[in-house]
């Protein structure tokens, strides 16, 4: 028996969790100013990483994280490429 939530989770869901994370870091970048590019840098990886997931991007938080550190991870190159991309296309946006 497999279990079936009361939901489907859907891309503005995703969307909005992502809003929420960013808000939570600048609050927290707020309150502990010299925390503002660890957090910065942690809130931008964890919503690239949840948005490649909805994409189909197997790779995890970890993996994500090295993929940006340059190290090399056990994955697809065009999952890997997708986050240096995205990662790219966050570091344009103001």
């Amino acid at each position: 028996m497999t279990y079936e939530p009361p939901f489907q989770l859907t891309h503005t869901m995703t969307k909005r969790v992502a809003e929420i994370s960013e808000l939570i870091g600048a609050w927290k970048a707020v309150n502990h100013g010299d925390l503002v590019p660890e957090l910065r840098r942690g809130n931008r990886i964890r919503t690239i990483q949840a948005s490649l997931a909805v994409e189909q991007n197997t790779l995890s938080l970890e993996q994500v994280t090295a993929v940006l550190e340059g190290t090399t991870v056990l994955g697809l190159p065009r999952e890997t490429q997708e986050v240096r991309n995205a990662f790219s296309a966050y570091e344009k946006l103001e």
